[in-house]
């Protein structure tokens, strides 16, 4: 769910919170490997694979100006052999009670080493039709002691990351391998390349075992339904230090295998929910 236009020409113009990245981090999902710890083991079952989603209101406040919202966001994730591919597009269209309407449409494409040491990514932002931003560029990370981001597009620069800093998949693997253990609670700057400015402190909250999918849910692999559903909370929070306040914040049902079966996107004076029309397996390559 990758980045919304940070700039909105006039005279259409999102609510500032609308403007801000929407959920990137927990559709980065990552296969496992053999070297697992016991906490993790439940991992290594992770199943790449293509998804969609419909976007819609799910609630707004009368100040937010904002009177509808729909769209789809369709990704598909795949094992490159020597890494992790996400392919993302997120199309939305928001209405506002004066009458006026704002389409916002982001392709998002990256590649992870999957060891959580290098990254690529490339990111191309449309307000109503017209490019309002493109990101490129690579980053590496040094063992936890911090890494650099290199950005070809929108200008060639260089920003450090700080230590402790995690590319998307290696922070779903984090997910994915504490939910359901006493270690419930954890924060970490993570680096999707959806942002000029460098990587977010994001709080992640995991939460309690869910109910299973609902019999209305058609998808054709119907079987990556199966594995068992966590409730997990994220907070993200603005690449400048001191901000007290997240810039969004999401609730979602998260499956073992690492499917997102559900998720609610809260930007403050509205929040947008997110549900699986979709869902296949990913054909795997011969490695």
């Amino acid at each position: 769910m990758q980045g919304l236009p940070s700039n909105v020409s006039a005279p259409v113009k999102a609510p500032r919170s609308a403007r801000r990245r929407p959920v990137a981090l927990l559709v980065c999902l990552l296969m496992l490997g053999g070297s697992l710890s016991p906490a993790s083991a439940r991992s290594a079952d992770i199943a790449p694979h293509k998804a969609t989603y419909k976007l819609s209101l799910d609630h707004a406040r009368l100040q937010s100006g904002v009177s509808d919202v729909n769209g789809q966001m369709s990704f598909s994730w795949n094992d490159a052999c020597d890494g992790w591919t996400i392919n993302q597009r997120f199309q939305v269209k928001f209405a506002y009670a004066e009458g006026e309407e704002m389409e916002l449409v982001t392709n998002y494409a990256t590649w992870e080493a999957k060891d959580g040491s290098a990254y690529r990514f490339n990111v191309r932002k449309l307000v109503n039709g017209e490019v309002d931003e493109e990101l490129s560029g690579g980053a590496t990370l040094n063992d936890g002691k911090g890494g650099t981001v290199r950005y070809d597009k929108p200008a060639a620069k260089t920003v450090e990351l700080r230590p402790g800093t995690m590319f998307p998949s290696a922070h779903t693997l984090r997910v994915l391998a504490q939910v359901g253990t006493d270690d419930n609670l954890f924060s970490v700057p993570v680096f999707d390349g959806a942002e000029a400015e460098g990587a977010s402190q994001v709080n992640t909250v995991l939460g309690k075992l869910r109910p299973p999918a609902l019999s209305q849910i058609k998808v054709k692999d119907k079987d990556l339904l199966t594995a068992k559903a966590w409730q997990v909370s994220l907070a993200f929070f603005p690449t400048a230090p001191g901000e007290a306040l997240p810039d969004y914040e999401t609730s979602m049902e998260l499956l073992e295998n690492g499917v997102m079966r559900y998720m609610l996107v809260d930007y403050g004076d509205f929040r947008i929910k997110m549900e699986l029309e979709s869902l296949e397996k990913a054909p795997k390559p011969p490695c």
